[in-house]
């Protein structure tokens, strides 16, 4: 599928997630099968632009393109300066958050808090996009289904945001007051595509390649956006484009793939953060990788107690080499016994 000019590899996409998707985590991920990787949301607003946290977060080097930037803020002057910002510094494509249900944003009436003021919502959409046409790029948008049950506005706006240029919206099969809890619904997904001809991609919840296929089966969405699933689990990509493709499973990875990929992914992660940082905010994502292994959780603990990065690496290392010499294969996840998705009292 394409977004503007760029033509991508596949309709599977990694989801952007605060200070989960920087640029080492994106980089895996395309590596192991993602077609397209939206980058973590960066502030609009002018005055952070320098910060430590905010040009770690714009940080694209050595990463394929085509290089995608969420922004958010509520002005829409300042979310225009912003897309410019980002082109000028690489940006290919700029994405709006509309989506982002945590709280600290939401209270600063930005990411799915937008949702609730329809006019301000379109007037963002329609000035980044003026800002970004003429650099011949495209702005696409992630939202919710609404900001609440008694009112799931994604349709509407869906029809307003393709009318003022948007060119793809992916849609969370969730409102905000949801957050993350309870089950996603994907009929607002498949209301928004029968209502606009842009690309729409599908968010929520697809943590296996049966969900997967159901989820484009009953939506019609032109893409897959997935966000936690692959979290310590990044090869979820290509277990999905394989599934796809040839209706068969592939074999869990090696223990000593995971060995090689968690390192590099380490190394990465520490040349990014540095060694402070570094070595505290790989904890989560070391976590991810070895939850469900035998000793995983025990490692977990113990590692949380190594302050360094060297010792860290060394400690994976050892735990990953000593697995592989008693289980080949990392073993094969669980999956719901029904991923079937029905259209059972959807919205019209």
């Amino acid at each position: 599928m394409h977004i503007g000019s760029f033509l991508l590899p596949n309709r599977l996409f990694v989801a952007p997630m605060a200070g989960v998707t920087d640029r080492p985590f994106r980089r895996l991920c395309k590596t192991l099968g993602a077609g397209y990787a939206v980058s973590e949301m960066v502030t609009s607003r002018p005055d952070l632009w320098n910060s430590l946290k905010t040009s770690r977060r714009a940080d694209h080097r050595g990463e394929p393109g085509p290089i995608a930037v969420q922004i958010a803020g509520t002005d829409a002057a300042m979310m225009a300066e912003a897309a410019v910002h980002n082109i000028e510094r690489g940006a290919q494509i700029i994405d709006i958050n509309m989506g982002c249900p945590a709280k600290k944003v939401c209270n600063k009436w930005a990411g799915s808090a937008l949702m609730q003021d329809e006019a301000l919502a379109v007037s963002i959409a329609r000035a980044v996009v003026q800002a970004c046409a003429p650099r011949g790029v495209p702005v696409t948008l992630k939202m919710r289904t609404g900001w609440c049950a008694q009112h799931k506005n994604a349709v509407s706006l869906a029809r307003q945001f393709e009318a003022a240029g948007i060119a793809m919206l992916t849609v969370h099969g969730r409102t905000r007051e949801q957050g993350y809890s309870g089950a996603a619904e994907y009929a607002t997904v498949a209301a928004v595509k029968a209502a606009v001809g842009v690309p729409v991609v599908a968010n929520g919840d697809i943590d296996s390649p049966e969900k997967a296929q159901s989820v484009l089966a009953a939506t019609g969405a032109d893409a897959l956006m997935i966000g936690r699933a692959a979290q310590g689990r990044p090869w979820i990509f290509r277990e999905i484009h394989h599934f796809l493709a040839t209706g068969e499973h592939l074999a869990p990875p090696l223990v000593a793939e995971l060995e090689r990929l968690l390192l590099a992914h380490l190394d990465e992660h520490y040349s990014l953060y540095g060694a402070e940082t570094g070595v505290r905010s790989a904890r989560k994502h070391i976590a991810w990788y070895l939850r469900a292994l035998p000793g995983g959780e025990a490692f977990r603990q113990r590692m949380n107690a190594i302050d360094d990065c060297a010792g860290q690496r060394a400690a994976v290392a050892q735990y990953l080499h000593a697995l592989g010499a008693t289980m080949d294969r990392l073993p094969a996840p669980v999956v719901a016994q029904d991923n079937a998705i029905t259209t059972e009292g959807w919205l019209a």
